[in-house]
């Protein structure tokens, strides 16, 4: 579990909550911060507003991404690295045919589909361009999610501003009776609040998280492809490592010489 999503998560709740007990009022002020006909116009005009922009398997495979965001990767850079350079010491020993055992206790399914290409003998371009054209597909998927949460985040205040209009013409229609002007101007002030929560509390580090995790993840594939090419071509192991750590900042450099034994690839 990422433990950074959760705690932000909570935390920016918590914080809300605090502002909002810490005056005289004490826990009593909550109440005042509840309105029924407020969450109906924000959060289902918000909701109603994304369900027009998407098909339904879209907007249903959007709010399940909700939960990605409190995902932590199952891998890294370093990690993808070493199990490259493993694979081409296997194949460098053993031959490329060894590598299908290998791919048959993979986890990532990306990694062992260009393995099993590599093994059937596919030509190095035609290689390239399937696996890049699977990681131009999961992109585009991840996009589609991310387009979701910014949307939200779009539609959030918009209704929250809308609500406002309809409380603000309520509170004028009946200046006359001032017992309605402190229900409508409340109407008119927890839209806007709540259409800022749905922008800033939810929407945006949902769509920021996750724009965060596809890069990771891209990433990863790039580095997956760029091995898988050097290990169909014979390429030393120790030069498919020095390749592959250009992907990786200084730290991560560092990190990875000093867990690997000073960054020996294999043999020469």
């Amino acid at each position: 579990m990422d433990i950074a999503s959760l705690v932000g998560f909570i935390g920016g709740f918590a914080l809300i909550i605090l502002g909002i007990i810490s005056g005289d009022a004490g826990v009593s002020a909550l109440g005042n911060f509840i309105d029924l006909v407020s969450v109906i116009i924000t959060f289902g005009g918000t909701f109603m507003g994304l369900l027009m922009s998407n098909a339904m398997s879209d907007y249903i495979a959007g709010l399940k991404s909700f939960t990605l965001i409190f995902k932590a990767p199952k891998a890294n850079e370093s990690e993808t690295i070493k199990q490259i350079i493993d694979l081409s010491n296997t194949a460098r020993k053993e031959g490329l045919l060894a590598l299908e055992e290998a791919a048959n206790s993979m986890e990532d399914a990306f990694m062992k589909k260009g393995v099993l290409l590599i093994v059937d003998g596919t030509d190095p371009d035609l290689l390239r361009a399937i696996l890049e054209t699977e990681l131009t597909c999961i992109e585009d998927r991840h996009k589609k999610n991310i387009t979701f949460w910014s949307n939200m985040a779009a539609m959030g205040p918009a209704w929250g501003m809308i609500g406002t209009l309809v409380g603000l013409v309520n509170m004028l229609k009946n200046l006359s009776d001032s017992s309605s002007i402190g229900p409508n101007m409340a109407v008119a002030l927890l839209t806007t609040l709540y259409g800022s929560m749905i922008a800033n509390w939810i929407a945006t580090p949902c769509a920021n998280k996750l724009g965060v995790d596809n890069g990771i993840e891209i990433m990863l594939k790039e580095i997956t492809i760029e091995g898988l090419l050097s290990i169909q071509a014979g390429e030393n192991p120790r030069v498919i490592e020095e390749k592959l750590k250009s992907f990786l900042s200084p730290k991560q450099r560092d990190a990875y010489t000093e867990a690997n034994g000073g960054g020996d690839g294999g043999e020469s």
